[in-house]
C-alpha cells in the first residue's frame, strides 16, 4: 500500500525525494520505495523520517483499518 501520508508530509517540508533522503542518510530510491509502498522500513528508518518531517509513527505509518 502507498504512503500516501508521508508523501504528503514530505511535500508539505517543501522536500524532494532526495532532499529527505539526504536528511536521513539512506538513498533517494529507499524514499521512492517507501511512498511506492514497495519497502517495509525498519522501526529506526521510520523514527528517523518522522524527526525529519516532524510527524509520529501514527500519523506516517499507522494504517486505519476500513470497516466493510
Amino acid at each position: 500500500m502507498k504512503n500516501i501520508k508521508m508523501k504528503l508530509a514530505r511535500v508539505e517540508k517543501d522536500y524532494t525525494q532526495d532532499d529527505l533522503a539526504k536528511r536521513i542518510g539512506v538513498s533517494r530510491q529507499t524514499i521512492g520505495l517507501i511512498e511506492a509502498g514497495k519497502y517495509n522500513p525498519s522501526l529506526k528508518l521510520c523514527l528517523s523520517i518522522c524527526h525529519v518531517l516532524e510527524r509520529t509513527l501514527d500519523e506516517l505509518f499507522w494504517e486505519e483499518e476500513q470497516d466493510g
